[in-house]
């Protein structure tokens, strides 16, 4: 198995992949998306686990792509191994995305960094999409912190994005002021952004909640679908009730409520409670579900009643969105770099100035509580 046997050596600075798919098509098709971005290339392929483990004792990837359904070895059981013996950054690509299915769960729980979609080809939209959702997720299991250590990887060119003006218009600095002052003092609401580890680092921090902890809503980028599954799968290990977001749900106390995948999720307001909106539209800073849109539509409608929240994951999706929480008096707290399986959309949100705290993720709920206990005094207070 992986890690018994030399390696050769490493040339360029591209990173370098490993497709293990028993269909010959989505190898190719694998192939094809990744050899086309700049940074990343095809080390090797194989049909199963046990030409992918001799493909490994060649020649160790940066990143594994890997099926579940596989001949002569599921997936699940390859991953497990991978972990135990040579821990190596890995990435489920799948089909396996049916409603109840926690497939995709359970390949998470056992170390895959993160799971998408097999490439759909039957559509341009279709074909882009998972183009760019595939090569993302590469570059983010390249960076991914895991128990061995590995070799540094390149820094990546950043591709233009759309920013959240897509969804929801920007305020000026003028007509901001005037909505803080504008927003009445309500229930606090907790905002929280995730991606690469974000699974495992959400469930850290539900975990340690209370059933009648605020309301948190949540942008894990994560497919179609999969946002079902683990919504059902937190509901079943947190004391908060947690449920994948539908149009119009309540924001209430004890209740979490998960965007749900390729659709964006934004707070309204109504008198002073509040709703969800889950609406269509591009992705935006690469991403749909986005955390900016989310933080953007708290800082415009919640202002100082809501607590930012911005974990672990690739890129800079969140950052520019907690900027206005934080100008609109959010408090706003980051994961620090010691506890992130990739420091990126925190170290962004830092950098830009956007972060009110700095701390480690098991500290996270009792600071979201601390801090919305004391929103809650002063209101009562008045």
């Amino acid at each position: 198995m992986p890690g018994t046997s030399p390696v050769t050596a490493r040339t360029g600075d591209k990173i370098r992949v490993l497709i293990v798919d028993d269909s010959a098509s989505v190898r190719q098709a694998l192939t094809d998306i990744i050899n086309a971005d700049p940074d990343l290339e095809v080390m090797a392929t194989a049909p199963d686990p046990y030409v992918a483990a001799e493909r490994i004792r060649a020649e160790v990837p940066d990143v594994i792509f890997l099926d579940i359904e596989l001949p002569r070895m599921d997936g699940l059981t390859f991953l497990r191994k991978i972990m135990s013996q040579r821990p190596l950054p890995v990435v489920v690509c799948s089909s396996l995305a049916e409603e109840g299915s926690d497939t995709f769960m359970q390949a998470l729980e056992a170390g895959a960094v993160d799971v998408v979609m097999k490439p759909r080809m039957d559509a341009a939209h279709y074909l882009l999409e998972s183009r760019m959702r595939i090569c993302d997720a590469a570059k983010a299991a390249a960076h991914a912190r895991l128990r061995a250590l590995r070799r540094p990887v390149p820094v990546l060119t950043v591709e233009p994005k759309l920013k959240a003006d897509a969804i929801i218009p920007p305020l000026s600095a003028g007509r901001m002021a005037t909505l803080r002052a504008m927003i009445p003092q309500t229930e606090p609401i907790v905002c929280i952004g995730a991606s690469t580890g974000g699974t495992e680092a959400l469930r850290s921090v539900l975990e340690s909640l209370p059933a009648t902890c605020p309301p948190v809503l949540i942008v894990q980028h994560m497919p179609e679908k999969f946002t079902g599954t683990f919504a059902r799968r937190l509901d079943s290990l947190c004391p908060p009730a947690v449920k994948e977001a539908e149009q119009g749900d309540a924001v209430l106390r004890g209740r979490v409520l998960i965007a749900p995948g390729n659709r964006h999720m934004l707070l309204r307001r109504t008198a002073r409670s509040y709703v969800v909106d889950i609406v269509e539209g591009p992705h935006i800073s690469r991403h749909r579900p986005s955390v900016d849109v989310l933080f953007r539509s708290a800082a415009h409608n919640a202002g100082a009643n809501a607590v930012g929240v911005i974990l672990t994951g690739m890129g800079d999706d969140g950052a520019a969105g907690m900027l206005e929480m934080r100008a609109m008096g959010s408090f706003t707290i980051a994961q620090d770099e010691d506890s992130c399986i990739v420091y990126g959309m925190p170290k962004e949100a830092v950098d830009r100035g956007a972060v009110t705290k700095v701390m480690p993720l098991d500290g996270i709920a009792a600071e979201i509580m601390k801090q919305t206990r004391v929103a809650t005094l002063e209101k009562a207070a008045r």
